[in-house]
């Protein structure tokens, strides 16, 4: 008899649990042949094209209540690119289209952290069998990182860039593109990785270009655009320089300004000039170690 593996006996199970659910007997699917059986696995498939914009809305916040981030994601795409297309984003709507993929690529990146890690600790106790599973599983993971990032940038250029009417929301989109090229770039290697940082620079570079002219220093995201710009900088292409010149430059900027801050945006501005300046004075010190050592 053939051997039941754990990963079968799993998709069994879920196989037996999903037929149940469906009203439809496992049973009688093995005493009989009947027609070919096709089951949605996808729970946001079959209300698509029943749902208005506004209910899209409603559920994707719904879904982020219930923590489930891959429907929530599932929802807001289908609000962008359903049969009953939607014009520009509203303010909410791209906001909890970025949470949404946040909370997605934020989970995978930390997966990724931790496998790479336990890689590296197994690599040091030279236990290859374990490398190997552990390289597998790593490759798994960045499959699904690729997945999700391809995901929303393909969303951005081929429906969000070209809708977005507003300097600010273009800045939005371009901050969002060059933020999930980036994260390309932390796993990628060789030509892929060059190309990906290759691509957040552009895209951030079109973002700053545009936020310098159109946006005010202490518009939140400008700011997140300096803060993330230059933690590329820092983390990705290894220029400590440039990363503290923009960090530093972004928050003296914002500060000089700090008295005509609305109040809407006083709490995510002051939020984000603190990380600048907390990553000023990390990357300040780590240079100056850097020279010491030197």
């Amino acid at each position: 008899s053939p051997v039941l593996t754990l990963h079968a006996l799993v998709y069994y199970s879920h196989l037996y649990s999903l037929l149940t659910r469906e009203g439809i007997s496992p049973h009688s699917l093995l005493a009989k042949s009947p027609p070919p059986l096709t089951l949605s696995l996808s729970p946001v498939a079959p209300m698509a094209s029943l749902l208005t914009r506004d209910q899209y809305v409603y559920m994707a916040k719904l879904a982020e209540q219930a923590e489930r981030y891959e429907e929530m994601v599932q929802y807001m795409e289908n609000l962008v690119t359903g049969s009953n297309q939607v014009s520009e984003l509203t303010v909410e709507e791209r906001n909890l289209l970025s949470v949404a993929y946040k909370n997605v690529i934020g989970s995978l990146r930390a997966a990724w952290r931790i496998v790479s890690s336990i890689e590296q600790k197994e690599e040091g106790r030279k236990n290859e069998d374990r490398v190997a599973l552990v390289k597998d599983y790593r490759s798994k993971v960045e499959s699904e990182l690729s997945e999700v990032c391809a995901g929303i940038l393909r969303l951005i250029d081929s429906h969000l860039v070209p809708l977005a009417s507003t300097s600010e929301s273009k800045v939005f989109y371009l901050k969002m593109k060059g933020d999930y090229h980036r994260y390309l770039a932390e796993f990628k290697i060789g030509d892929e990785r060059k190309a990906a940082a290759e691509d957040t620079m552009l895209a951030y570079k079109t973002a700053h270009d545009l936020a310098i002219t159109d946006l005010a220093p202490t518009h939140p995201i400008r700011l997140g655009l300096a803060l993330n710009f230059s933690v590329f900088y820092y983390e990705i292409l290894n220029s400590s320089e440039k990363a503290c010149n923009m960090a530093k430059q972004a928050f003296e900027e914002a500060i000089a300004e700090l008295d005509t801050l609305g109040e809407e945006s006083y709490k995510d501005s002051t939020l984000i000039m603190q990380l600048l300046r907390d990553n000023l004075t990390l990357w300040t010190s780590d240079m100056q170690e850097q020279m010491d050592e030197a």
